[in-house]
């Protein structure tokens, strides 16, 4: 059985990258290994060239670029939708996300907020890693398990990133890649309350890796099979739901406080704020699958 709790994980899972999709997605993809800088808002903002046929995987994304320069075709029929749900995140992340992660920002030290991020990181090991396994990238799926050995130990539980400083890296992988590997077309774009832009092959694909995180399944279960154990028990719900909360609203805080004034310089920097997301995470989307 798998209860009604995994849809209200789902929306409050991705709020994470909420904060991102509402600032902007303007940047390179995030490689591993690389969470001391700043997430994709961070990159600086880039002026569109008058011609350029396709992104290339060195080039900061441009979400001021025409689209269709450098990504697929955009293809966004649910518009209206998409641009007043659009607005009715950015006045959550106004209201509420930034006034908390500003007083978050005052009291805990950069070095813990990066930390904390590691450690996120980290506990997403196994859909990064089976899903370069899916798209037979076996070189990435062997730094994948490199980094999750080496910084659960010496990294004191991902804490540290010490994988990196020995170039231990590869480039994230998710579902929603693996599924373009095969052939999935992206599909329409897709904006939904407190998630990020998605596409709807994305979205699909983010569910699918909720599924293959096995700490949803055997320490805190969202997702109850019978017969399969877990080190809380599946009639402890209550337990369960707390701490997925729990944690997921501090990773949320920590990375909106991490990205408190690149985002503001995003939002300042942009007339058209809902067409550059949208540009830049489709422009994200294509370079990430092409990689």
């Amino acid at each position: 059985m798998i209860p009604f709790r995994l849809l209200a994980f789902c929306l409050l899972g991705v709020v994470t990258m909420f904060a991102t999709g509402c600032a902007g997605k303007a940047g390179m993809a995030k490689t591993q290994g690389s969470s001391e800088e700043r997430p994709a808002a961070d990159q600086p903002l880039a002026q569109a060239p008058s011609s350029r046929p396709e992104t290339p995987p060195d080039e900061p994304l441009d979400p001021f670029a025409k689209a269709g320069e450098g990504a697929d075709e955009e293809y966004d029929p649910w518009e209206p939708v998409n641009t007043n749900i659009f607005e009715f995140n950015r006045k959550v992340d106004r209201f509420v996300l930034k006034p908390v992660a500003k007083g978050y920002n005052f009291v805990v030290p950069d070095m813990v907020q990066v930390g904390v991020s590691n450690i996120f990181t980290n506990l997403r090991f196994a859909p990064r890693f089976l899903n370069n396994v899916f798209q037979g990238k076996v070189k990435g799926a062997g730094i994948e398990m490199g980094r999750f050995l080496i910084n659960s130990t010496v990294g004191l539980a991902g804490f540290f990133d010490p994988a990196k400083h020995i170039d231990l890296v590869t480039p994230e992988e998710d579902m929603g890649q693996t599924l373009g590997f095969y052939g999935v077309k992206p599909g329409p774009y897709l904006v939904l309350p407190f998630l990020p832009p998605f596409t709807v092959r994305d979205f699909i694909g983010y569910v699918g890796d909720v599924f293959l995180n096995p700490i949803n399944w055997l320490v805190v279960p969202i997702i109850e099979v019978n017969n399969v154990p877990s080190v809380i028990a599946h009639k402890n719900r209550m337990t369960s739901s707390i701490i997925q909360t729990g944690s997921r609203v501090g990773e949320i805080v920590n990375e909106r406080s991490r990205n408190l004034e690149k985002y503001q310089g995003v939002e300042e920097a942009t007339l058209d704020l809902y067409a550059a997301v949208r540009n830049a995470y489709l422009q994200k989307r294509a370079q990430a699958i092409r990689e």
